[in-house]
């Protein structure tokens, strides 16, 4: 009777046992899962340089588009900017590229605009060519301001000829192209030269000769003396000369700095030493054609002889002493100064109380002056003439 208990025990010490192994099994196989967090370590150095990466493509990401941005801003300041389009056109004056800075955007004006400004509307464009422009070099652009009004204020550092020079444009957009903006003057970087030039009807600007009857709004009527208004380039240096055969100056070099002001300019001429000697010639001819009559009184002539007798032959003159001459500018002519001058007669007289006859050889001091007219033909007109004879 024990005997099957025994045997019903030890199956069921069997069973146990197998559940205890199929438990042990299912703990070996569950032990894996159990110390998978002792393998994280391993893991966080990937982790860490995958983090450094990602952080090095940001950083090279940042420095592209800074690169980009400071690419795209030195293009603009190079190519777009006010400043580069006052370079521009500096750098077509500096070129004696005249027709294409004429044509850059607020440049040409018109009469309106000129009389708008205060300035004279008739004023020639005779020297907005490339034959009247000086040379200019050392460009530089110092400065960009923008003011409340809108525009922007370049101001530029340059040398005109031998002259240094500031100037300060005033710029405004004027619409874009693409995403590029454009640019014109706000006011026009031209100038007026009123020029009066005395002594010629011609002269030279920068070598560029310029004939008055051609750039005045009088033409063939136009006043010798009165100033010629000419629109200029600023900047730009101006020399201002007279080289003929009649008169001449020593030049003066006017610097146009200022956009669309008014620049008086006062240039004399005189007389070159061929024009005086010329008019020594003519007035020794005149008066040694003067010494030709056989009066006392020759007629025109700046000498003569009075006597209170009568004369007995016809008097015979010479010069003695020819005046030394100078020409000095007279409003649109010259004038002959007073020059001292002897004349030489010979004569015989006879006496009304006792008819008694004697010879008389006298120098006769006289005063010459004139005045000299230039003629349209570009000759001279000569009038000789003095004070009345004693």
């Amino acid at each position: 009777m024990q005997s099957p208990r025994g045997i019903d025990g030890a199956m069921d010490m069997s069973g146990m046992d197998t559940v205890a192994k199929d438990a042990g099994a299912e703990r070996t196989n569950a032990t894996p899962h159990a110390t998978a967090p002792e393998t994280q370590p391993a893991a966080s150095p990937r982790r860490r340089r995958l983090a450094l990466d990602l952080t090095l493509l940001a950083i090279v990401g940042l420095v592209l588009i800074a690169a980009v941005g400071a690419g795209t801003a030195a293009i603009f300041r190079e190519f777009y900017s006010p400043s580069a389009f006052v370079e521009r056109y500096l750098g077509m004056l500096a070129q004696g590229r005249a027709a294409d800075a004429l044509a850059v955007a607020g440049v040409a004006v018109d009469s309106a605009e000129l009389e708008a400004a205060g300035l004279p509307a008739t004023a020639s464009d005779a020297l907005l060519r490339h034959d009247a422009l000086a040379t200019l070099t050392d460009i530089e652009i110092v400065s960009e301001e923008e003011t409340a009004q809108g525009t922007t204020l370049v101001t530029a550092r340059y040398h005109a000829g031998a002259f240094p020079g500031t100037t300060t444009f005033e710029v405004e957009r004027a619409g874009w192209v693409g995403l590029a903006p454009t640019w014109q003057f706000a006011t026009s970087p031209l100038a007026v030269m009123d020029l009066a030039v005395k002594g010629s009807m011609s002269f030279d600007v920068n070598g560029f000769v310029v004939d008055k009857r051609q750039v005045s709004p009088d033409g063939v009527d136009a006043d010798p003396t009165a100033p010629l208004s000419l629109l200029v380039f600023s900047p730009g240096i101006y020399s201002v000369s007279v080289d003929t055969p009649i008169s001449s100056t020593r030049g003066a070099a006017v610097l146009s700095d200022s956009p669309f002001v008014n620049v008086p300019v006062d240039i004399q001429a005189f007389a070159t030493p061929q024009f005086v000697e010329v008019v020594q010639e003519r007035v020794e001819q005149f008066l040694t054609e003067c010494a030709t009559q056989e009066v006392l009184q020759p007629t025109a002539c700046p000498f003569g002889f009075v006597v209170q007798d009568r004369i007995v032959s016809p008097p015979t003159w010479s010069i003695a002493a020819q005046p030394t001459v100078s020409v000095v500018p007279e409003g649109a002519g010259w004038r002959i100064p007073p020059a001292d001058a002897v004349a030489h007669i010979e004569v015989a007289i006879r006496s009304l109380f006792d008819g008694s006859v004697r010879d008389v050889a006298d120098d006769v001091p006289f005063i010459v002056t004139g005045t000299i007219a230039i003629l349209p033909d570009g000759t001279a007109s000569i009038s000789v003439s003095g004070p009345d004879p004693q």
